[in-house]
C-alpha cells in the first residue's frame, strides 16, 4: 500500500462572499452529467474522501483512501492539510473543503477511479452538494452517501438490506427524487444515496451496497474518516500556516 501527503493552499481567486459561492454553484450546476451509468459495482478502484475540522486553530485536513473495489482491500491513502477556505454556511459547504480535497486526490500515487463523498450530490438544496462539485472539476463519476437526509423527506424503508425508498424534495411542481434512503444492513439506519456527476441513481444504490458488506456505512467512508482523524490529530499549527 502506499501513503501520501500533501499540503494545500487557499486557490487565489477562491469565493470569499456567499453571493460569489453561489455565482459559481450557479455556473458549475448546468455541467453535471445525469445520462451515464458509471462504472459496475465490485470492479476497478473507488476512493472514499472525507475531511475533518479543527475551527480554533483554522485548520481542515482531508483525506483519498483507495480501494480495491472487488476485495476492498487498501490500495492506497493520502492527505492534505490547509486552511479553512471559507465561512460555516448551510448549502456551500463544498467551499470549505473543496481545495483540500482536490489535493489530496492529487496526491494519490494511483487513478482514483468512482470517488464516493461522505455528503450529497443532487441531495443538495441547490442540486449541487459537494460529490456534485467534486465531479464537475474533477471529470470522475462521483456518489454521495450522507448520514441523514438533510432537508429532504423520506418513507422509512423496509427493513432488510437493499430496501430502499426515494429521498424526496418538496417542490412546487410536486415532489422531485434528489436521492434514496438506502438501508444496508438489516434493521439499521439507512443511509442517504445521491448522485454526483456520471452516474446513475440504480447504480449508486448498487456500488454503496457493494461497499457496506458488515456496518451501516461504506468501507470507503469508514476508511476516510479513520485516516482523516487521525491526520488532523498529527497537525500542528505550522502544518496550515506553511501553505499561506
Amino acid at each position: 500500500m502506499n501513503t501520501t501527503s500533501n499540503t494545500v493552499p487557499i486557490p487565489a481567486g477562491w469565493p470569499v462572499t456567499e453571493e460569489q459561492a453561489r455565482a459559481v454553484q450557479d455556473e458549475l450546476r448546468g455541467r453535471v452529467v445525469l445520462d451515464e451509468p458509471g462504472p459496475p459495482p465490485g470492479t476497478g478502484r473507488v476512493t472514499g474522501v472525507d475531511v475533518a475540522y479543527d475551527d480554533e486553530r483554522d485548520v481542515v485536513v482531508a483525506a483519498a483512501v483507495v480501494l480495491d473495489a472487488a476485495t476492498l482491500a487498501v490500495v492506497a491513502e493520502a492527505t492534505a492539510v490547509g486552511q479553512v477556505s471559507f465561512p460555516y454556511v448551510p448549502g456551500l459547504l463544498a467551499f470549505r473543503e473543496i481545495p483540500a480535497v482536490l489535493a489530496v486526490l492529487d496526491a494519490l500515487p494511483c487513478a482514483p477511479g468512482l470517488v464516493v463523498c461522505d455528503g450529497y450530490g443532487l441531495a443538495h438544496p441547490r442540486r449541487f452538494g459537494l460529490a456534485s462539485h467534486l465531479g464537475v472539476l474533477t471529470g470522475l463519476p462521483t456518489i454521495g452517501v450522507a448520514k441523514n437526509p438533510f432537508t429532504f423527506s423520506y418513507e422509512e424503508p423496509g427493513a432488510r438490506r437493499g430496501s430502499a425508498t426515494p429521498l424526496l424534495a418538496g417542490e412546487p411542481t410536486g415532489p422531485e427524487e434528489v436521492g434514496r434512503a438506502l438501508r444496508t444492513q438489516d434493521g439499521v439506519k439507512p443511509v442517504f444515496v445521491s448522485v454526483g456527476h456520471r452516474m446513475s441513481l440504480d447504480n449508486a444504490c448498487a456500488h454503496t451496497l457493494a461497499l457496506a458488506p458488515k456496518y451501516r456505512l461504506p468501507e470507503t467512508t469508514r476508511s476516510a474518516d479513520s485516516l482523516c482523524r487521525r491526520a488532523l490529530k498529527e497537525t500542528t499549527p505550522s502544518d496550515a500556516s506553511s501553505v499561506d
